[in-house]
């Protein structure tokens, strides 16, 4: 396990939630929490990534671990737990894999398209890829809050 990308992933994963958090009004002190929130999610990710899980997988265990820790965390005033959820998960958003589907779907529409067979299907993996990372997601993010969050309502 290289430890470098490890903390790497973690600090960014923390940051770039804790910017999402900005942009959702959380307050300043409930920052890092959301902080956490992406770093754990996102390291999470990264050790199963670096274990050869494919990313939906991972992605799926990683949202699974967050939104349990998460839906365990004792009531916090300044954050909502769907804005934890939320903030944590963004930064595990498939953007690259979605970037280069629309592009090859956008390189087939040229009016001589070389390879178009080739685009198409790396389009067509890029976006089948990116959909069930964001379907892993949600999933990993839906078990533990209808699980949970009904448990703690009786």
């Amino acid at each position: 396990m290289d430890f470098s990308l490890l903390l790497h992933h973690t600090v960014c994963g923390g940051l770039a939630a804790a910017g999402f958090g900005v942009l959702f009004n959380v307050e300043s002190r409930g920052l890092s929490w959301c902080a956490a929130s992406g770093a754990l999610m996102l390291a999470a990710r990264t050790v199963a990534l670096e274990r050869g899980w494919s990313m939906e997988a991972a992605t799926f265990v990683a949202a699974l671990a967050g939104g349990i820790a998460v839906q365990l965390l004792p009531s916090i005033s300044c954050v909502s737990r769907d804005v934890l959820h939320l903030v944590g998960c963004i930064p595990m958003v498939p953007g690259a894999f979605a970037t280069k589907a629309i592009l090859g779907l956008f390189a087939i529409t040229t009016l001589h398209p070389t390879a178009a067979g080739e685009t198409f299907l790396t389009a067509l993996d890029n976006t089948l890829q990116a959909t069930f990372t964001v379907g892993a997601l949600g999933t990993g993010l839906a078990i533990p809050t209808l699980l949970l969050r009904a448990h703690r309502i009786k």
